[in-house]
């Protein structure tokens, strides 16, 4: 059976940060992911999961507000770059974080490749421990982002050939920028390390969209896919009450033996 995450930036938000480890687990969820972690030392996040196992964390963004999404791919940004992941590694590795996502930046051109796929380099040089991931992001909902196609990230994985880093299948972004998830799913799917889902068009609860997620688990069976399946959705209403996608996959599995 897949193992499920909540996000929680984007889950559980009706309560603060640190007490939503807790609400994810009564709901029956298997993990937590939790895309930036920073503004709670490890101490208080270790004592809000009390056990339950982390999924992902990604690299500090730097100034959102400003426009940052991250540093990789960014000239001149190479020790902005290289302090945030170090703070990131430490962090995944006091937390127990199973992958950090390695976000790019806004960026773009050939040197802004070169960049990224030597940073990538360094990184899984740099924390050996870890399993990286990279996300195409669409860039309506990131202006400007630097990793945003699926073709595009395969070629970077490809030129890095290392089995430590692999791609973040995130359904919402590969539906907004290919149109197609199903078909950004068979091609890539050998890649994949984390899987992200939602609801489409809406990026409510998951379902719809003519995505089927039970065929996606039968695949992830056959693959023997040791990663986890996060959900990163904007609640329709609260968490709690729109779970029933949850349930249904989990008992749909049992009944199937994945």
């Amino acid at each position: 059976m897949p193992r499920y995450a909540a996000n929680l930036t984007m889950l559980f938000t009706e309560v603060p940060s640190l007490d939503r480890p807790g609400l994810a687990a009564q709901a029956g969820f298997d993990g937590v992911e939790i895309l930036f972690p920073y503004d709670h030392p490890a101490k208080d996040w270790l004592a809000a999961l009390a056990g339950m196992p982390l999924a992902m964390i990604n690299t500090p963004p730097g100034d959102w507000i400003a426009g940052d999404r991250g540093h990789a791919a960014v000239p001149g940004q190479e020790s902005h770059f290289r302090d945030g992941f170090l703070r990131a590694a430490d962090l995944a590795s006091r937390l127990g974080a199973a992958r950090v996502h390695v976000m790019a930046g806004v960026a773009r051109g050939p040197i802004a490749t070169q960049l990224y796929t030597d940073h990538l380099a360094w990184a899984a040089e740099a924390a050996p421990e870890l399993t990286l991931t990279i996300e195409p992001l669409n860039t309506e909902d990131m202006p400007g982002y630097f990793l945003n196609d699926f073709d595009q990230a395969a070629r970077i994985l490809a030129d890095l050939d290392n089995p430590r880093i692999g791609l973040q299948f995130d359904l919402w972004h590969a539906a907004r920028i290919h149109g197609d998830p199903w078909m950004v799913w068979e091609k890539h799917k050998a890649r994949v390390n984390h899987i992200q889902i939602a609801g489409f068009p809406t990026r409510a609860e998951p379902g719809g969209g003519g995505f089927d997620l039970t065929a996606l688990f039968r695949d992830l069976d056959v693959m023997d896919y040791q990663g986890w399946v996060a959900a990163e959705y904007r609640p329709a209403r609260a968490t709690v009450h729109g779970l029933a996608w949850l349930h249904a996959l989990k008992t749909h599995s049992r009944l199937i033996g994945v």
